[in-house]
């Protein structure tokens, strides 16, 4: 049993306490804390969490914690993780790893200085619509991969978070919050990127919350919303990903992948589950595809459930900071080519892991 402390208990929390308690054997919520003492409160309450703590300096001084969940705001990340990691614990961290790319790398020397684990979201990769889509290629549904397209354009989150300011400072934006999910979702079905070409702008310096509680209130916009780039991946493709916070209509898909056989749409990479199609160039015709796969559902938690086999030594995970310091880099890369107009190439490398095992019981890895 991997004992787990949570540090944050925010909206992202709610999904992560409900499936340590109903989904995922082998891991033991033991201690919760947060800045704001209430949620704590309130989540020990509902899922009869042993301990509270005032501050998370006294968790990660807690003994019997083997791994700290890290759910705190974007930019907060690095200076919990950095804690947890210099008290001695594993870490599994909501996405990004890091804000910035020095982030990330002190945090994977600190770890492996340590002989500690770091790792983190996303773990949609891991559901049953990514790992379906794995098969499909790897088995020549679509022949070479050529290319690729995805989208992630919406206009803010202002209209519905609640407390959304975090999304228009240092290391948030469309491309560290949401980029995440594609290229996570892009590296595991296609394998590493070797360098990326990007392209930056600021529509709007200013956003007014149309949401409660802070409606009226005006964000100032502090990072780039409106992120264009290109991934050249080590097999050869190049993909195209948007990523804004800019634009108020588009009719393209999450991801397209283009192939010597035809298109493979892939579902919405935010999520587990979702519809797979394939336009077979060969019949012109579409078909929608089964998923193989267990985790179709919210199963947020998969990651951490995951991790907790290599801290436990039985294989090695697929959510280390192997990948999370990959898709950072990437990220980091982007935002680095748009201000010095030219490409920029990679330093780490990616491999993909083993994929996942649909013959095992659901919530077992």
């Amino acid at each position: 049993m991997i004992n787990v402390g949570i540090v944050g208990v925010g909206c992202i929390s709610g999904i992560y306490l409900k499936n340590l308690h109903e989904v995922f054997s082998g891991l033991h919520l033991v201690a919760v804390c947060d800045l704001i003492k209430e949620r704590a409160l309130n989540a020990q309450k509902e899922y009869n969490i042993p301990k509270v703590y005032d501050t998370m300096e006294e968790l990660f001084a807690d003994p019997e914690i083997d791994v700290v969940l890290n759910l705190t705001r974007p930019y907060q990340h690095y200076e919990v993780s950095k804690a947890a990691l210099l008290a001695g614990k594993h870490v599994y961290s909501e996405k990004p790893l890091g804000a910035d790319l020095e982030e990330g790398i002190e945090l994977v020397r600190l770890a492996k200085e340590k002989g500690l684990l770091i790792g983190g979201a996303p773990d949609t990769f891991l559901g049953a619509g990514i790992q379906t889509c794995r098969k499909l290629i790897e088995d020549g549904l679509i022949g070479e991969v050529i290319g690729g397209r995805c989208v992630m354009a919406s206009h803010g989150v202002e209209s519905w978070h609640p407390d959304p300011d975090f999304y228009y400072q240092r290391g948030g934006g469309p491309l560290f919050d949401m980029g995440p999910y594609y290229i996570t979702a892009l590296i595991n079905l296609l394998g590493g990127i070797k360098s990326v070409y990007g392209y930056s702008k600021t529509a709007y310096q200013t956003r007014l919350i149309t949401a409660k509680p802070h409606e009226g209130e005006i964000i100032e916009v502090n990072t780039p919303t409106h992120i264009e780039s290109f991934l050249t991946f080590d097999c050869g493709a190049v993909v195209s990903l948007l990523t804004s916070f800019d634009v108020y209509s588009t009719k393209q898909t999450n991801i397209e992948l283009y192939g010597t056989k035809g298109t493979l749409y892939v579902p919405d990479p935010n999520w587990f589950g979702g519809t797979i199609t394939f336009f077979n160039g060969e019949t012109g015709k579409s078909e929608e595809y089964p998923l193989v796969f267990d985790y179709s559902e919210n199963s947020r938690c998969l990651g951490l459930a995951d991790i907790a086999k290599e801290i436990e030594g039985a294989r090695a995970s697929r959510t280390t900071s192997k990948q999370t310091f990959h898709v950072l880099e990437v990220m980091a890369s982007v935002m680095k080519s748009a201000e010095i107009g030219t490409p920029v190439t990679l330093t780490s490398h990616f491999e993909r892991e083993a994929p996942m095992d649909p013959t095992l019981p659901h919530g077992e890895l």
